[in-house]
């Protein structure tokens, strides 16, 4: 497993006709293998920016990223390849799965080993494996357009993880779900956060999601994007024994919750330019 380094990471936009947009300033942040990060603030501070870059779809104004010793300079290189690919060390799992809605559960699961050249036999022993994994043994025969928003979810999980990335990069994975799967699907997470010891970043707008899916929480502020404050937690490891339930109703998390709830209202008010009405 490799260690992911972010070296002084500053990303500007420049868009015609108007001011440039300093969407990251000085970022760095260095992530151990098998180390679940989660990341959260306020609209426009960059998060989707920085996994973005992470992930090589965008190249940084300044500043690198590193997974070991070699740099990223693209989604596609001949040892670094998103989504599907035939040495992902990278793998991305997007808000909407961006699946392959008229294939199989099964057909989605094996595109990416399949696309690398891997042997049938092994195709066969990774699909089935990872369908235990994600609890769908018995809709791999269904295509994707059948099933709910979470099991779709579930099935973006495995096909990433069918190309054994060694970063997993998740944009809001779980935003679009409702109430009660998406805190199925965060011990879902966890549960394949444990069991792969794959080191995974997790970008959310969910204070409670941050906190429980972070064994670090990293809140970034806006304009420009940087890390305001970074947080080491017990949850995640919690998250394990105990339910999300569970772990949100302690004492700790809810003191958390709320301290990290009003540093965001402060940068949220900040950014609008909100004053106290005068007494």
């Amino acid at each position: 497993m490799k260690s992911l380094h972010i070296k002084d990471v500053t990303m500007t936009f420049n868009v015609p006709g108007g001011e440039d947009v300093h969407a990251l300033e000085h970022v760095s942040l260095d992530l151990k293998p098998g180390e679940l990060v989660s990341v959260l603030g306020p609209s426009g501070c960059g998060k989707s920016t920085l996994l973005n870059i992470i992930a090589g779809f965008l190249s940084p104004t300044a500043g690198e990223v590193t997974l070991e010793d070699e740099r990223i300079t693209g989604p596609s290189s001949e040892r670094a390849v998103v989504v599907n690919g035939p040495s992902a060390e990278r793998g991305m799992v997007f808000q909407q799965g961006a699946l392959f809605e008229w294939m199989t559960v099964e057909k989605n699961i094996a595109f990416g080993p399949k696309m690398a050249g891997k042997p049938k036999a092994e195709i066969a022993a990774t699909v089935e494996r990872l369908l235990s994994v994600v609890g769908l043994e018995d809709f791999a025969k269904k295509s994707v357009y059948e099933l709910s928003g979470g099991m779709q979810q579930r099935v973006a999980l495995a096909r990433c993880l069918a190309n054994d990335p060694e970063v997993i990069l998740m944009d809001e994975p779980l935003g679009a779900l409702d109430a009660l799967t998406r805190e199925k699907m965060q011990g879902l997470v966890l549960k394949l956060w444990k069991e792969t010891g794959k080191t995974i970043i997790l970008i959310t707008h969910s204070v409670e999601e941050a906190l429980l899916l972070g064994e670090r929480l990293i809140v970034m502020a806006p304009r420009p994007g940087r890390i305001e404050k970074e947080f080491h937690l017990p949850f995640a490891e919690l998250g394990l024994e105990k339910t999300p339930r569970e772990v949100k109703g302690m004492p700790e998390f809810v003191e958390n919750r709320d301290k990290i709830l009003t540093m965001i209202w402060e940068m949220e008010e900040d950014i609008m330019g909100y004053k106290e009405p005068a007494a």
